[in-house]
């Protein structure tokens, strides 16, 4: 018998592991910042990696890409010194391809994944490794809730093992005070509606797009129910499969999400107290939002300059791809005013700006 068809074994050997397994896990330094929470959604090419730090907890969902070693050294300067969970969305390469070197660097208390088994080497590498480890093993399922410290999380997708890598993502949504945050990896619009028809509690500050900001995700029914502040995706810069998509990112200026991408913004982290939070990313204008203020909106048809993608940013006069992406680049913006800062864009062509009534800077 091949090591393939000995795999769903494996997996029931890490779940009796796992309740088997006692591991005594230091959190994370949080190095000289204030106490409090800190996101980092890691710019790690055409992947995905984002590490939460807490005052106690310590929590890195997905891994990377696997022809790339960036993750392990991004934790490293993030003052990480144990894991308290590790949260694997889905099997695809880009997601959990630095697991093996994750795990073997660091002391890991808790291993999540969906359960779906993938013929890759990346995967069997893997579960070799959590094998190998004192990690305790887990299959979240929707409607589960866990607290971690500080952080609570409600599990939102899936609500069983089917088969569809993409849609099988596990969904995650995290609290920490009053401020929440919504994972969902690869999850496509069937996932999407699966959560909307199971009547999960969806509202979040800050969404991580899904698929990389995929015109399959990120529908206008699950957008509705989010009801982001800010959004981000993980992409590659030039990255073969267009991520984001514009459809995707029209849909999300239509939920008045201000967007951030690690293609243009670089590593962007997100810091909160519990009641407010700051988006600081590498490259850009930082952002403060108070949860439940009130925000300013665009009228039907303008054009947000702090959400739209390049294929809309093009319809307001002088602009071209080329200026569309260094207004991606310095935004948000508070106001229409604010595009001045923009290389390339003067009093002149702000006063045609303004005149034209397309622009608009909405949902700060």
């Amino acid at each position: 018998m091949g090591r393939r068809d000995v795999w769903p074994s494996i997996l029931c050997a890490l779940f009796l592991a796992g309740l088997l397994a006692a591991v005594q896990v230091v959190p994370a330094a949080a190095g000289s910042r204030a106490p409090g929470l800190l996101v980092e959604f890691f710019d790690v090419g055409q992947g995905d990696a984002t590490l939460l730090s807490g005052p106690d907890f310590t929590i890195l969902i997905d891994a990377g890409r696997h022809d790339r070693a960036d993750v392990v050294p991004h934790l490293e300067a993030a003052g990480v010194r144990a894991i308290d969970l590790f949260i694997l969305t889905h099997p695809h390469a880009d997601h959990i391809g630095q697991c093996a070197a994750v795990i073997q660097r660091f002391p890991v208390r808790e291993v999540w994944y969906s359960g779906d088994v993938h013929t890759s080497l990346t995967f069997e590498r893997c579960l070799d490794a959590i094998l190998a480890s004192d990690a305790a093993y887990h299959e979240p399922r929707a409607g589960e809730t866990f607290q971690i410290g500080s952080a609570r999380l409600e599990v939102v997708h899936p609500a069983e093992v089917t088969g569809d890598y993409n849609n099988g993502s596990i969904g995650v949504r995290i609290a920490y005070g009053d401020v929440v945050f919504l994972f969902t990896g690869d999850a496509e619009s069937e996932a999407e509606a699966e959560m909307l028809t199971r009547g999960h509690p969806l509202r979040a500050h800050v969404l991580q797009l899904g698929h990389h900001g995929s015109r399959t995700s990120s529908s206008s029914p699950f957008l509705e129910a989010v009801r982001p502040e800010v959004a981000v995706y993980s992409a590659g810069r030039d990255n073969p499969y267009g991520h984001p998509h514009e459809e995707a990112l029209r849909r999300v200026a239509g939920a008045g999400a201000v967007v951030y991408g690690t293609d243009v913004n670089g590593t962007i982290r997100v810091y909160s107290d519990g009641k407010a939070y700051e988006v600081v990313p590498e490259r850009g204008k930082p952002v403060r939002v108070m949860p439940g203020a009130a925000r300013s909106s665009c009228a039907p048809g303008q054009v947000d300059v702090n959400s739209a993608g390049v294929e809309e940013l093009v319809r307001i006069i002088h602009i071209g791809p080329a200026l569309a992406r260094r207004i991606i680049e310095e935004r948000p913006f508070e106001s229409v005013d604010e595009l001045i800062r923009v290389s390339g864009i003067g009093q002149g062509r702000l006063a045609d700006i303004k005149e034209q009534g397309l622009a608009c800077a909405g949902e700060m």
